[in-house]
């Protein structure tokens, strides 16, 4: 194997112009973790809020740096310490940075085995926004016979959490621009539009109000999701880091449940009932033009760089 390989880098802060595909030393997995080859990566709004340092604040990353945390591959090699996987195995999983890239290091306990009838696609378009989905439910106590409110639903997350709370016995009401009405209703969701006058929509698809509210988007809704919940710990966000100072529950994902929860929604992929929309596929020079379409907030579903077939 060369000891080198190809990876998408930026080293400084800034647009798209900053990231370049540049030849890169390729690692030896440490105790703990396994080196995969890396087929596909999955494009989420945290890697190009990384690049621009919007979030270095909370995030800081270290220059130069490799975005992406979701990924589809083969496992190379694997460190010390590590069991549960062996060369040769398919893995996808979350593995925090380093994804745009041929080879990545990534912690074995993040990583999951990806079914064989699970397209590469489809499975780097899956661990953030599933695990996030499965997240916010959890922290929402969602249940079958209640009514959830996810405001941004047709993105990558909004439409996973859709549907798996469809799944639950929920009814879901989601918001998106006119042009993704259908494509809520065929994720089991009841569609109205984003923006002002929500409050007034959303009561009159639901005159008894709404259990819980979920924000994917950040634009400002989490007051009007108070108003409709009637209750701040009922709404959750992952994108208003401002919510918490409302009462609000702001989420993240992180955490040992990833795994399982790949395992569960793979299944649910495989049988029909949990649909991965992938918008678009790049291939990895043009992640920088990937990334610019996700920063324009209006990809129905997933983006993905293909690396290696």
């Amino acid at each position: 194997m060369s000891n080198t390989h190809r990876a998408v880098r930026f080293a400084e802060y800034g647009g798209p112009e900053v990231l370049g595909v540049e030849e890169v030393t390729s690692p030896d997995p440490g105790p703990g973790e396994v080196l995969v080859r890396v087929h596909a990566a999955g494009i989420n709004p945290i890697d190009w809020k990384l690049r621009e340092g919007l979030v270095r604040s909370i995030l800081p990353v270290e220059l130069p740096a490799v975005p992406g945390a979701d990924i589809a591959g083969v496992v190379v090699a694997v460190g010390a310490d590590v069991t549960g996987f062996a060369a040769g195995d398919e893995v996808f999983g979350s593995i925090g940075t380093g994804g745009y890239a041929e080879l990545a290091i990534a912690r074995a306990d993040q990583l999951a085995v990806k079914p064989a009838g699970l397209a590469w696609d489809t499975a780097a378009a899956m661990p953030v926004v599933v695990n996030t989905a499965y997240a916010v439910l959890a922290e929402l106590d969602v249940r079958a016979g209640q009514t959830l409110l996810v405001d941004g639903a047709a993105g990558g997350v909004g439409a996973v959490a859709v549907q798996l709370a469809r799944h639950l016995g929920a009814r879901v009401i989601g918001t998106a621009g006119e042009r993704n009405h259908d494509y809520l209703r065929g994720l089991g969701a009841e569609p109205t539009t984003y923006g002002d006058g929500l409050v007034d929509r959303v009561r009159a698809l639901a005159p008894d109000g709404v259990d819980a509210a979920f924000d994917t988007a950040g634009q400002g809704s989490v007051p009007a999701l108070i108003e409709l919940t009637g209750k701040p710990d009922r709404v959750a966000t992952i994108a208003d880091f401002t919510a918490g100072g409302l009462g609000a529950r702001v989420v993240s994902a992180a955490g040992p449940e990833l795994p399982d929860r790949l395992a569960k929604a793979a299944a649910l992929v495989l049988d029909g009932t949990l649909a991965i929309t992938v918008a678009r596929v790049f291939p990895l020079a043009e992640a920088a033009a990937a990334q610019e379409e996700s920063r324009g907030g209006h990809v129905r579903g997933k983006l993905v760089l293909s690396i290696t077939g």
